[in-house]
């Protein structure tokens, strides 16, 4: 699985879009709602984004 700009995932009641994805970094966005634009937006490394969505479904 390639992470791409733009994806969105699901985690329990969470929602994580990436909004940046760089080549050691990702800057995602945290939402409760998907169609909302607002959320905190966290920067990460992809390791540790990987480990985020372990457990997490990509929404089409």
């Amino acid at each position: 699985m390639k992470l791409q700009q733009g994806q969105l995932w699901r985690k329990d009641k969470e929602f994580l879009r990436i909004v940046e994805c760089e080549r050691l970094s990702v800057t995602y966005k945290i939402m409760e709602n998907p169609f909302s634009k607002e959320g905190e937006m966290c920067q990460t490394t992809k390791k540790n984004f990987c480990r985020l969505i372990k457990d997490a479904k990509l929404l089409p």
